[in-house]
């Protein structure tokens, strides 16, 4: 088992380990599926939110849900990628968190996810929490155990 020298690693506000939003691809309400694949093409992100004009949170788009999007009965309907919104396939049954919790609450969130998006109290979308990040923290501190 391991024991942590002390709680307050734990404790600590994701805040500083945050990727800005302003560091993060993103597509808005109304954009077509076509423009959320290009951007998940060109950043090679698996999945990027969704924010409304405000840049309050409102869901994550994948080339998952596009391409489901598309699929006919006989074949890919390509030509129907400019007329699909992002806002009718974005995923919004997902985790977040707020830019205020813990270290702790994101450890037990990230067990599911690759990455959380972290808003504020009114939405406002703040940045991503990467699995990455969490787990080179937790290594920092489990390395200084040894010492």
């Amino acid at each position: 088992m391991i024991s942590l020298p002390s709680r307050d690693f734990l404790d600590t506000p994701i805040e500083e380990f945050i990727i800005s939003s302003e560091k993060v691809a993103h597509v808005q309400l109304g954009n077509s599926a076509e423009h959320a694949l290009l951007v998940l093409t060109k950043t090679g992100y698996s999945a990027i939110p969704v924010l409304d004009p405000k840049y309050r949170f409102c869901g994550l788009i994948n080339a998952q849900r596009i391409t489901d999007a598309i699929l006919g009965l006989e074949h890919i309907e390509y030509e129907r990628l400019p007329d699909i919104k992002v806002d009718e396939i974005m995923q919004t049954d997902l985790p977040l968190i707020n830019i205020t919790e813990r270290f702790q609450r994101a450890l037990d969130l990230l067990i599911d996810q690759n990455f959380l998006c972290v808003v504020d109290a009114e939405g406002m979308f703040m940045g991503i929490l990467t699995r990455r990040v969490i787990l080179k923290q937790l290594k920092k501190q489990i390395y200084q155990l040894r010492k």
